[in-house]
């Protein structure tokens, strides 16, 4: 969603289907996260936000007017939302833990504009904060579900669906102190398999700007086929290896409980989309996932001694204390590479961390591209691409890290 338009065209894909108990798990609008990224990456470095707040604001309320015939009391709750993220960006802590107490706030401004939507076009909603309801671990920015409290909590929603359509938030839960967490950079995706998974639902539907599941990116090549079927294997697949359309940790619920994914075009709702669940697809053809902002860091040992099992233990420590994931990694004799995803802070961090035995190299400003599936074309393309600085292959995946 990025304009009211959107938000209209919302309500209209949940009136076609307002018959079939929804839960609805909203994203928030337009550039938000990354606005909301930018004020707290300034209020933690002790600079003013306010022209990025005012901007905020401004685009919020601008959608708010021109949805609703009475919206004075819809900017004033848009009103206390702001002061909060202004509060929680300005603390003082953690980085990651003032993050998830601030970034959330897209989502929760998103979903209390649709709700009100809803009730002026006359459809009973029930409005929910998804933080009492989905409960993870104290992992800020990569909350871990506890699913069986957070599927006990969510079963209390099953009375109120069969009446109402819900409307939760995407992307945040709370620990057990009642802090905000949140799952991972577009992760609203996964907050819908929780509710699916939890409640038994008939299925799960994605909308993208897409019309489906692409076997590449339509901004970088031209004609990528649309996907009619896939089965949850390699839909986990290429969301390990990046592709956005789906977040990586979304399958696996569902998988569980073989309830389909249906994804369609929020765009083009009549399109059929791609329906993801237990089946066999023959001959898929080539996916390539294209993954930016990559980060190589390469270990030394510092002693002329070979990389062992012990030296690769405690690169992987640090890597965990770090709360990073790999996602390609190599080694020679003497040194072990391997690309992650580039957050300064994290980064950092781990560079400290790894630099107490070994030496530490690292170039940031990569992108990571992977051919799944590759045949003899695909594999001879990407290999000589310009710019590759680490190459590697399997049987059924080709990856290589270049500079940009």
């Amino acid at each position: 969603m990025k304009d009211a338009a959107s938000v209209k065209n919302v309500v209209s894909i949940i009136k076609a289907h307002v018959n079939e108990h929804l839960v609805v798990v909203v994203s928030a609008m337009g550039k938000t996260t990354n606005a909301l990224e930018k004020i707290i990456g300034l209020g933690q470095a002790g600079k003013s936000f306010d022209a990025e707040l005012t901007n905020l604001k401004t685009f919020h309320a601008a959608i708010i007017n021109d949805l609703f015939a009475h919206p004075q009391s819809i900017i004033n709750q848009l009103n206390d939302l702001i002061v909060q993220i202004e509060r929680n960006a300005s603390a003082h802590g953690d980085y990651d833990f003032i993050y998830d107490q601030t970034i959330g706030y897209g989502e929760i401004i998103s979903s209390v504009i649709v709700h009100h939507f809803l009730l002026q076009e006359e459809l009973a909603s029930q409005w929910i904060d998804s933080r009492k309801f989905i409960h993870t671990e104290s992992t800020f920015r990569e909350g871990q579900v506890l699913w069986n409290e957070t599927e006990e909590k969510i079963k209390e929603l099953l009375p109120v669906v069969k009446n109402k359509t819900i409307i939760a938030q995407g992307f945040i839960g709370s620990n057990k102190k009642g802090e905000t967490t949140s799952l991972g950079r577009e992760g609203s995706d996964f907050s819908a398999a929780i509710f699916g998974y939890c409640l038994l639902a008939e299925s799960v539907t994605i909308w993208k700007d897409v019309p489906g599941v692409m076997s590449a990116d339509p901004k970088r090549l031209s004609d990528p086929i649309v996907f009619e079927e896939l089965p949850y294997k390699e839909t986990a697949e290429m969301t390990y290896y990046g592709a956005s359309v789906i977040h990586p940790k979304t399958v696996k619920p569902l998988a569980n409980r073989e309830i389909p994914l249906l994804v369609k075009s929020f765009i083009d709702p009549g399109l059929a989309g791609t329906k993801i669940y237990e089946c066999h697809v023959d001959k898929l053809p080539p996916l390539i996932v294209h993954k930016e902002n990559q980060c190589l860091i390469s270990c030394k040992v510092t002693d002329y001694t070979f990389i062992n099992e012990e030296q690769l233990g405690l690169i992987f420590q640090a890597i965990s204390q770090s709360g990073m994931r790999l996602h390609l990694m190599q080694n020679s004799a003497i040194s072990f590479s391997f690309c992650v995803d580039y957050s300064e802070n994290r980064v950092l961090k781990l560079i400290s961390l790894l630099s107490k035995n070994f030496e530490v190299y690292y170039n940031s400003g990569l992108t990571l591209i992977t051919v799944k599936n590759y045949d003899q074309k695909t594999f001879n393309e990407y290999r000589s691409l310009r710019g590759v600085i680490l190459e590697q292959s399997s049987r059924s995946a080709l990856q290589v890290l270049i500079k940009n």
